[in-house]
């Protein structure tokens, strides 16, 4: 599979490259706008547990210290010691921390001309109802891209007057599209579904995110980033769940990573290119960058004492174990064991990165070779010196 996905890759890219050139125009943007999940999610999952619409876990894991006791000193629903892309993105561009819809959309849609973020930590891109229909129960919420998409169109309605205003504010908006879909196949995977089950699951996923990502440029949108699945084999929680005295195919030798884990990620992220081709041809006038998360956080794999880590495939705050996870002690108990110094792990709780790492992703984006096209085409970002 490892060789199949290679060649997809190679011809993907090519595409994506040729079909997004004559599309560079120099551009701003005037806001933000959010869909995703953990990776994004500012404090919409800590907001919903107020409301009984929504199944969410009874204490919010992410809502407690010493989750964003880096940069906030207190938690914000952020699943990071800190800052996450989304946060390094905004301020890049001059733009606030970018609020989430669930508890601001009450004060006013006022609040949301420079940025309002629908992503919510746990979702997924299928919805609940199919998910349990193959077996899969999401223990945090029962929001989707689906409902995340109906929230944007309500955040619309009460923002723009006709549809015109409407397009006019989504075309000077950056679209953050993700990471979605990882938690589709996180449940199931750390819940011991076969591989080759879960894998069946990757049109349904592509095709769903294909879709609302379709819907989102009708409605106006011009530019967006849609980021693929990260490395899950590199993930401390995926190690210590798949743990295997097997060490010749098993682990990469390089990074310590499980290989066929890797190789499915790989699978994801070829496939959703392959629809991010698809919907460019489609929509010639829109810009829709693939963010690399993949490859970007390889680099720390591949060389950590590189980029200042002393760890990449040990978390920094949880349990027991050679990765320092395990399955009874999570971030966030008051059993739980934390790092001194969460700027030289890669890895936070195992499963979310620390904010020196997903600066390094933001970074990757703007002006790294991990987007495709190159963001600072678009747009002038400031560039982070330390």
């Amino acid at each position: 599979m490892a060789a199949l996905n290679a060649t997809f890759a190679c011809i993907v890219f090519l595409l994506l490259l040729f079909s997004s050139t004559n599309n560079c125009e120099a551009k701003c943007f005037k806001s933000i706008i959010s869909f995703g999940d953990s990776l994004t999610d500012t404090g919409n999952l800590i907001h919903l547990s107020e409301n009984s619409n929504y199944k969410q876990q009874q204490i919010v894991q992410c809502g407690s210290l010493p989750y964003g006791e880096t940069f906030f000193h207190r938690p914000t629903g952020r699943c990071s010691d800190g800052r996450l892309v989304i946060d390094f993105l905004a301020e890049s561009l001059g733009l606030p921390l970018v609020p989430p819809y669930i508890g601001r959309k009450n004060v006013g849609s006022r609040n949301f001309r420079e940025g309002v973020n629908f992503a919510v930590a746990g979702a997924t891109a299928l919805n609940h109802s199919l998910l349990e229909e193959l077996g899969i129960y999401n223990p945090q919420t029962n929001v989707s891209l689906g409902t995340q998409l109906r929230w944007f169109k309500e955040m619309l309605s009460s923002l723009c007057q006709s549809s015109s205003e409407c397009k006019d504010f989504l075309k000077s908006s950056l679209i953050l599209f993700g990471e979605i879909g990882g938690n589709d196949y996180n449940f199931p995977l750390l819940g011991g579904m076969p591989i080759q089950m879960v894998q069946s699951m990757v049109p349904l996923v592509i095709n769903n995110i294909g879709q609302i990502i379709n819907e989102v440029i009708e409605l106006g949108a011009e530019t967006l980033i849609v980021p693929g699945n990260l490395p899950l084999g590199c993930l401390p929680a995926y190690l210590d769940r798949f743990m295997s005295t097997n060490k010749n195919d098993y682990y990469d030798p390089n990074t310590g990573c499980i290989n066929w884990l890797n190789e499915f990620s790989e699978y994801h992220n070829v496939m959703l290119q392959v629809e991010l081709n698809r919907l460019q041809q489609l929509h010639p006038h829109a810009t829709i960058i693939y963010g690399d998360y993949y490859n970007a956080l390889m680099q720390l794999y591949l060389s950590p004492q590189k980029y200042g880590f002393k760890s990449a495939i040990v978390a920094c705050c949880g349990g027991k174990g050679p990765y320092q996870v395990d399955i009874s002690t999570q971030c966030g108990d008051s059993s739980a064991n934390v790092c001194d110094d969460p700027s030289t792990f890669v890895s936070w709780d195992g499963i979310h990165s620390t904010e020196t790492a997903y600066k390094w992703m933001a970074q990757s984006l703007i002006s790294g070779p991990f987007a495709i096209p190159h963001i600072n085409e678009l747009c002038t970002f400031k560039v982070y010196t330390t």
